[in-house]
């Protein structure tokens, strides 16, 4: 075990166990951009190791890791492969929060089982009619990261009344959330993507299907059945680091992979090797500088809004603005660092087969979710300087 730094010492094994898998996954990178999926013996063995359990609740065989530990762990698997990364932190996401809204006998039936694997998207769009016992429903849910290697899928719909949405005494519809087990969707088969192409982010179809009550939940209108310190912490915090943690991950991988190339590789029409060139040396100066600081912005901010949250305090607006900053800067600065080695790798990297390229590829995917999209970041300046802010991520 090591003493790993921010990071509690009874968490320090988790961390250990990801980075234990990060070889095997690394291995067999290629073979994920082909499938356009993870293999499900990969899968798995992240699954068995405890890697998607980081952030549930223990009623429900979780651990519920702390922040900076539920960053390190992605960032570990992200290192080895950005796919695997993005599919560990949604299974993450997914499982924490489902299982969070379940009374505790009904999660620990669901989600106790060490090698339970969900899929989900908190998005409404299925549309559900009440019968008897629980809701008929179909839809379709778009980017269904790893719904190949799930177990269930955990998805949002509106409730309709009369080819209506219902809707509340005050005017907002009706919102459930409904787990089904993966054999009952179908997989459309449609992710063709310019990056993290092996992380089978299809499109899931559900036609007809009636949900019992007991897998139907209420995030909307009813606070997490989980009370500690984690699922207080405000969701959107939640969703915007571990989307950052991909990204950081992805980036030191790509600088790994350029120290290989750079005192490997003679460029054209010289006799000195890449690393002894000076845009190379500026290169990954740069690249350790934005990942590092933006790195050590996002722990502090996390870290801070922890305190609070597990001192009793309200996670206010500027705590809450300065989360998500950090976690955008994170991200922004991962895919600046990744453009300069790029960049500086000249033609080795255009290659699909190149490790740095499909770095490339993938760090530019995270910041196109909204999470951690730049768009907030008037809004979380809005929050800063004591004015309202309409942003419904903030």
């Amino acid at each position: 075990m090591r003493e790993l730094a921010g990071i509690p010492a009874d968490e320090n094994d988790i961390v250990d166990a990801a980075r234990a898998l990060a070889p095997k996954i690394q291995a067999r990178a290629a073979e994920f951009e082909i499938d356009r999926r993870l293999p499900q013996d990969l899968a798995s063995a992240m699954a068995l190791a405890g890697l998607h359990k980081i952030a549930s609740p223990k009623y429900a065989g979780g651990s519920e890791c702390r922040p900076l530990t539920q960053i390190a762990v992605i960032e570990a698997i992200a290192q080895a492969d950005g796919s695997a990364g993005w599919n560990l932190m949604i299974g993450v996401e997914v499982q924490g929060f489902a299982a969070a809204a379940f009374p505790p006998e009904l999660a620990h039936r669901y989600f106790s089982a060490p090698e339970t694997i969900i899929a989900g998207a908190l998005n409404p769009m299925g549309r559900a009619e009440p019968v008897s016992g629980g809701l008929r429903l179909s839809g379709r849910w778009p980017m269904a990261s790893g719904c190949q290697n799930a177990d269930y899928f955990w998805g949002q719909c509106l409730v309709m009344d009369g080819g209506k949405p219902a809707r509340r005494e005050d005017g907002t519809p009706v919102l459930r959330e409904v787990l089904i087990p993966m054999a009952e969707m179908e997989v459309l088969g449609n992710w063709h993507a310019n990056g993290l192409r092996g992380s089978g982010s299809h499109d899931v179809q559900a036609t007809n299907i009636v949900v019992p009550d007991e897998r139907i939940t209420r995030v909307t209108e009813r606070v997490p059945f989980a009370g500690s310190t984690l699922f207080r912490f405000p969701t959107y915090s939640r969703l915007a680091y571990n989307k950052a943690a991909v990204a950081t991950g992805i980036a030191r991988a790509a600088i790994n992979y350029f120290k290989i190339l750079a005192t490997e590789k003679k460029p054209r029409s010289s006799k000195n090797l890449l690393c002894e060139r000076g845009d190379a040396q500026r290169a990954i100066a740069d690249a350790e500088t934005q990942l590092r600081s933006g790195r050590a912005f996002m722990f502090e901010a996390v870290s801070q809004m922890w305190d609070l949250v597990k001192a009793g305090e309200p996670a206010g607006p500027e705590p809450r603005a300065l989360v998500l900053l950090s976690c955008i800067n994170a991200v922004q600065g991962a895919c600046r660092a990744v453009d300069s080695l790029y960049a500086a790798a000249g033609a080795s990297a255009v290659y699909a087969d190149s490790p740095l390229g499909r770095c490339h590829r993938d760090v530019h995917v995270v910041p196109q979710h909204l999470t951690v999209s730049p768009q907030w970041t008037e809004a979380a300046g809005r929050m800063l300087l004591g004015l309202q802010s309409d942003a419904p991520i903030l």
